[in-house]
């Protein structure tokens, strides 16, 4: 047992510490491994203990641990996720936009209606991450107690969970231009995922059928499909700088009944007769759309989604989707959405001294140009800030902004715009020759200066759009401050 504690020491590393925490530790470890040895075998067992010692140690040192400890779960086992998705019913959601907001709205649906259910809330989407997220939630006791794990997954990351497990359900949002630098165009992205799914026929489908790539999949999994049915505020033009343009079939321009932003829609090829799947799931109608949520029908069922913007109703309408499939009654679900949160970033709202600032995480045209269309029903005075990082989760390639419609944000009433990020230069270039008003920028060059800046602002409110690094950089920036809670 002495080398056991030795191995770990050696594995883990961070201090000296670590070997007196697995001396004291000495007599639990003997007893989960009797515990554990009729349950699963020797390997998992060290796998799955060293994992979890990292994430107590992580916690201990203020590391956050969101993704090591599942690093080091497969570094001693490969197959761990086999052992530790045993018992559970796993929903995977992938896709290029809306997989934290629509993964949180489906969880706290289960949560709702009684079922035991995790979740990976932090946003760690690579299979390190996701085993992590396994391991903190598994008990060495011999339960077999089926709980359900909702899950989102990194679209190059599908095919390592699907290797070793099997979900009851996988859904896929959309698919847009996301981090040229690592996914490149739509249908190596599509590619990503179906390597994924070809591995578990025996999975679920549930899709965008608004989607142009996701219909015809030729796959023997069942298959639902959710969209639009249309409404007036639609048209049938598809903008010149949408991504999926062209027939996956034939290649002819696809025409469109009527498109709900920028490839999404019911679309049509005149050319070989390729069109949108028949839906099993409709917003039959949209009410009303503010800058706080959606008044709509789905199914001609009334509910309110309590977050802005028409990426969030597709987001409601797939958790809508899985819920029906799980046979969660709609008294549920509408109470469900009535108390769905923000998560963090994703039009979070945090009080800065009398100022709501919200947070909205922004990563591509399709999704910017949304949050775009949302802002602009705001018809008060507000202040922008406008925050891009080029780090390996933005995408290092940061010319997609030129495609992002940042002239449209003229017609807000706004006094201040807000600078800052790795890459606050291109952004101030890319704003100004939009026609925003030299006189009016601040250009931040760090979070402190931006946090000054904010305080200056006379706008009750103040909309910060930032890429992915810049968002938890700002985030964990302001948490520090006591502005708003600790996300890890």
């Amino acid at each position: 047992m002495k080398n056991t504690y030795i191995l770990l020491y050696f594995l883990l590393k961070p201090s000296k510490i670590t070997l007196v925490i697995l001396m004291y530790y000495k007599k639990l470890i003997k007893k989960l491994m009797l515990e554990a040895v009729t349950k699963i075998n020797i390997k998992s067992f060290f796998s799955i203990l060293c994992s979890k010692l990292t994430i107590k140690l992580s916690k201990l040192m203020s590391k956050g641990g969101t993704n090591f400890p599942g690093t080091v779960a497969l570094k001693l086992d490969k197959n761990v996720l086999k052992t530790l998705t045993k018992n559970y019913k796993v929903i995977l959601v992938t896709g290029t936009n809306g997989k934290t907001t629509t993964t949180s709205m489906i969880y706290n649906l289960l949560k709702e209606s009684g079922l035991d259910v995790i979740t990976n809330a932090s946003g760690a989407n690579m299979i390190t991450g996701i085993t992590a997220c396994f391991v903190s939630n598994y008990s060495f006791k011999n339960s077999k107690k089926q709980r359900y794990a909702v899950i989102e997954v990194d679209e190059a990351n599908l095919k390592f969970f699907t290797e070793h497990s099997v979900p009851e359900i996988i859904t896929i949002t959309n698919l847009f231009r996301d981090q040229l630098d690592r996914y490149g165009e739509v249908y190596t992205t599509l590619n990503k995922i179906l390597e994924g799914v070809k591995k578990v026929p025996n999975s679920t489908l549930i899709l965008n059928g608004d989607e142009s790539l996701l219909g015809k999949l030729d796959l023997p999994n069942k298959t639902l499909f959710y969209g639009f049915g249309a409404t007036d505020d639609m048209n049938s033009s598809i903008d010149v700088n949408a991504d999926a343009k062209f027939c996956k079939f034939c290649n002819t321009p696809y025409k469109y009944e009527f498109v709900t932003y920028n490839h999404l829609g019911k679309y049509f090829c005149t050319e070989c007769g390729y069109k949108r799947p028949n839906l099993d799931f409709a917003v039959t109608s949209i009410k009303e759309k503010t800058t706080s949520g959606s008044y709509i029908s789905i199914n001609d069922t009334d509910l309110y989604v309590s977050q802005a913007g028409t990426y969030n109703i597709y987001n409601a309408l797939c958790a809508y989707s899985i819920a029906k499939e799980l046979n969660i009654n709609d008294d549920i679900i509408l109470k469900s959405f009535e108390k769905q949160q923000s998560s963090f970033g994703r039009q979070e709202a945090i009080d800065i001294e009398g100022k709501k600032v919200k947070v909205i995480l922004v990563k591509n045209p399709a999704g910017y140009d949304e949050a775009i269309n949302t802002l602009i029903l705001d018809k008060n005075k507000v202040d922008l800030a406008f925050l891009l990082n080029d780090k390996y989760a933005d995408g290092t390639d940061v010319s997609w902004i030129w495609d992002v419609k940042f002239e449209k944000l003229l017609q807000l009433d706004t006094d201040r715009i807000l600078v800052s990020g790795e890459r606050l230069f291109d952004m101030a270039i890319r704003l100004k020759i939009a026609g925003f008003e030299e006189n009016k920028f601040a250009l931040c060059n760090d979070f402190e200066k931006l946090l000054s800046e904010i305080k200056k602002c006379n706008s009750d409110t103040i909309y910060i759009l930032a890429t992915y690094t810049a968002m938890t950089g700002f985030r964990q920036f302001i948490s520090s401050k006591g502005y708003a809670n600790k996300i890890w």
